[in-house]
């Protein structure tokens, strides 16, 4: 596996600004592309059903499937994947799957329960907790597939009482993640088809002659996903419209490289949309260089996320010895400065409407501390924390 060069920036440089809205630049000509052909695909997928959604999944997925028995998943392949998977992963997905079920019906018994009383005058007043019916979830299985994607919003549902958990996956040129399919066996998915995008979303929205009508469809995908959900809104429920791939780490010396690295990697991983900055007052003591998806972990990351060929791959960034010119050293630059582009940047980082290109960034930018009013307050966070305990 070929490693990537980080692209480095340097506050001090008297170019940074304009080489920092270059990495962030995004065209809005691409968002309305993308906004165009997502309301075509659903309307089509709305008036044409299980013939439009073979047509887009072979289309954009490479598949050669000849009706919607082809894209569906049985409950027996998804318990061979199980099975065929190591016993290690099985461990990993059923501790997994424990876990998230164990928080859930723990939260379900603080604030999900119904209630109710009657008044001075008789009246009966509360609230009655209803599950729904039938929820679709929507797995990334194309350029990054995610077990944890299924337990995460399969098994919740399960803990709420939901009747019916219909699966949506892509898998391009008819290349399924063991993993997936293993986790949605262990979740207990109802039924799972290999349709992904926005024709995914629409079968699921308005339902056709094999896949059934959801109330509700959650879980992560692209930007002619987080489009479609946006569109199908009021049709159906969703969770919600999941932003960009983005993260912003801001780390001095103190900090493990190691655990910046793999902060980088959670969103760097998704696609080649995904965008990580890390901004280094002190340069970590160590400055990343390339990424490399098995350093400093003992064991490869690899076998547990296949990807297929050409895909954007799982990266960790592995420390260097900082070079004399490589980050300005203590004091080079006035404070003041350092702490208005310090804030402009913490804006900047905000989810935008599209995904941005993906890069990983370092931006050295000398010794510095959070301005006081970007500091959290512990107190008032303390307070907020109370606060949400007690509304339960």
């Amino acid at each position: 596996m070929s490693s990537v060069a980080i692209r480095h920036l340097n506050t001090a440089a008297p170019d940074f600004e304009a080489e920092f809205q270059r990495v962030l630049h995004w065209s809005a000509e691409t968002d309305h592309a993308i906004e165009e052909r997502v309301a075509g695909i659903l309307k089509d997928v709305q008036q044409r059903g299980d013939a439009a959604v073979i047509d887009y999944t072979n289309r954009f997925d490479g598949m050669q499937a000849e009706s919607m028995t082809a894209l569906e998943l049985t409950r027996e392949e998804l318990k061979a994947a199980f099975e065929a998977i190591t016993p290690a992963q099985r461990s990993a997905l059923e501790a997994a799957a424990k876990r998230v079920r164990s928080y859930h019906e723990r939260q379900l018994q603080a604030c999900g329960l119904s209630w109710s009383y009657r008044d001075e005058d008789g009246t009966l007043l509360g609230q009655k907790v209803t599950p729904l019916d039938r929820v679709g979830i929507y797995v990334p299985g194309g350029k990054a597939a995610y077990p944890s994607s299924v337990l995460m919003n399969a098994i919740p549902a399960h803990v709420a009482g939901v009747g019916e958990i219909i699966m949506v996956v892509p898998t391009p040129k008819g290349e399924k993640n063991a993993l997936v399919l293993a986790a949605a066996y262990v979740a207990g998915v109802s039924r799972a088809f290999t349709i992904g995008g926005a024709q995914a979303v629409g079968a699921l929205a308005y339902g056709t002659a094999t896949v059934p009508r959801v109330d509700k469809v959650t879980g992560p995908g692209n930007a002619y996903v987080a489009s479609a959900k946006r569109r199908v809104f009021g049709q159906v429920g969703i969770d919600m419209i999941a932003g960009p791939s983005e993260i912003l780490v801001l780390a001095d010396g103190t900090t493990p490289p190691d655990w910046v690295a793999m902060d980088l990697f959670s969103q760097a991983e998704h696609d080649e949309l995904a965008q990580s900055i890390l901004l280094s007052p002190d340069g970590l003591a160590g400055r990343p260089r390339r990424a490399d998806p098995d350093a400093g972990h003992g064991r490869s990351l690899r076998d547990q996320q296949p990807h297929r060929a050409g895909a954007p791959r799982s990266q960790l960034v592995r420390p260097a010895p900082l070079g004399a010119a490589a980050a300005p050293r203590r004091g080079d630059l006035p404070r003041r400065l350092h702490q208005r582009k310090l804030g402009r940047l913490l804006r900047r980082a905000e989810p935008r409407a599209a995904d941005l290109g993906h890069r990983a960034l370092l931006v050295a930018a000398g010794r510095l501390r959070l301005p006081e009013a970007l500091q959290p307050d512990r107190g008032e966070r303390a307070g907020r924390a109370d606060a949400g305990r007690d509304r339960c």
